[in-house]
């Protein structure tokens, strides 16, 4: 009994102190400005007025940040795959000279603070090297810097790993090259792996602030993030949270959507065999 109470009493605990950061931002839209100021608050609105978010929708422009923030997304996923699933297979299947130490500086980069190389980064969107292009308020300075990521590459090579080599080795005595057998052979049996990247990917874009920030000033060109933030002093604070709680929608409905693949995809190649 002392078992199932302290248990019951964690979970409980857990489970409100994740969910009700959510209902107080849900209800907190609901509420005048005065009921967000008094003290101490109420738990609940005194009246629900769902007008407010229309008011937010159109004062705030939330079409335009919703739309550029669904662009960079996108175009983060596509470049991170593209990058990754190659560099992971290479590394997995290729076999290059030097390739465990190319992972070990990949998997080094995930050691080092995201604050250090941010000037870096920002220098090298400025003046790229060799071309010379400055790539500030183009979609490009959000797209490349998301295809390189360690992280995800860790991930798509542990899963490759765990695919037989004797599969890969039937389709070279078919004649088929190593581009053949990663799109017909590897792709199709790293779905669950390939969903958990893209997934990360393409949340993490939607919530990055302060790369989007630096990269993208002009205020067509922000992100949903940037964008409420530099319009936050001109409204009032109900408006605000109901401007945070649509941009927040997208990235809550995909992980619970796809909370199961998620879940899957990080185990699948734990094991081998």
């Amino acid at each position: 009994m002392i078992y199932w109470v302290v248990l019951v009493a964690v979970v409980v605990s857990f489970t409100a102190a994740f969910v009700f950061p959510l209902y107080w931002m849900v209800t907190g839209a609901l509420r005048s400005p005065e009921e967000l100021a008094q003290m101490p608050p109420g738990f609940f609105p005194e009246s629900l007025d769902f007008e407010v978010y229309a008011e937010a929708w159109d004062q705030l422009n939330l079409a335009q940040f919703l739309g550029n923030t669904l662009l960079y997304a996108s175009g983060a996923l596509l470049f991170t795959l593209a990058v990754d699933v190659t560099a992971a297979y290479a590394l997995s299947k290729l076999r290059p000279v030097l390739g465990k130490l190319v992972l070990g500086m990949m998997l080094a980069t995930l050691m080092i603070p995201p604050m250090v190389i941010l000037l870096p980064a920002y220098l090298t969107v400025k003046d790229l090297p060799i071309f010379g292009w400055d790539l500030l308020n183009t979609p490009w300075a959000i797209w490349l810097p998301a295809a390189a990521n360690g992280f995800n590459v860790f991930l798509l090579k542990r899963f490759f790993d765990s695919i037989p080599r004797e599969l890969l080795e039937a389709a070279q005595i078919d004649g088929a090259s190593p581009v053949r057998i990663l799109w017909s052979i590897v792709l199709p049996v790293s779905r669950p792996i390939i969903g958990v990247v893209s997934i990360l990917s393409v949340v993490t874009c939607w919530k990055d602030f302060v790369w989007p920030l630096l990269v993208l000033p002009d205020s067509e060109n922000m992100s949903i993030s940037v964008g409420i933030a530099s319009l936050s002093a001109q409204m009032p604070q109900n408006v605000l949270i109901a401007a945070l709680v649509i941009a927040s929608l997208p990235a809550i409905i995909v992980f619970f959507v796809f909370q199961r693949s998620i879940m899957a995809g990080l185990t699948a190649g734990s094991l081998k065999g």
